[in-house]
């Protein structure tokens, strides 16, 4: 449902943020291993954060990624989607037709409505806090 970069983006975050609460700065080639991206891939999506002001990068020898416990507590996943692919998983035909509207639609079209919605209700009512407490208290697991 989401792309690879939000897919990797969310995963980056979770494991940025578990280390930020213990107040540690996370590298790049850290964040690569941990989440199982390419280098090069996860340092344009991390770009990507930093610019959308989820996460504070930091460069010199202490440098790295870091998230505030502001942002750990109040980014939601509809934040992290935008600021990596926009607002297009609204938007995308469920069969991933460039045509596909309320006049022309796809036959999944009237069926794929409720899951955006369902969709949007998810990412709008999910912080980052929210995932990466339930990697803590072993609710939850991320196996790469």
């Amino acid at each position: 449902m989401f792309s690879k970069s939000c897919e990797y983006g969310i995963r980056a975050l979770i494991f940025i943020a578990m280390k930020s609460k213990r107040e540690e700065r996370v590298n790049m080639p850290d964040i690569s291993k941990a989440i199982n991206s390419p280098s090069a891939f996860t340092a344009k999506i991390l770009k990507e954060l930093v610019k959308g002001n989820i996460l504070k990068s930091t460069r010199g020898p202490h440098g790295g990624f870091e998230i505030s416990e502001e942002k750990r507590r109040t980014t939601k996943l509809v934040e992290i989607i935008k600021a990596i692919d926009s607002d297009a998983i609204y938007n995308r035909c469920g069969l991933g037709l460039s045509e596909c509207n309320e006049i022309t639609p796809c036959p999944l079209h009237g069926k794929f409505k409720f899951v955006r919605d369902d969709l949007k209700t998810m990412l709008d009512n999910t912080t980052l806090e929210d995932l990466a407490s339930q990697l803590e208290n072993g609710t939850a697991f991320l196996k790469l």
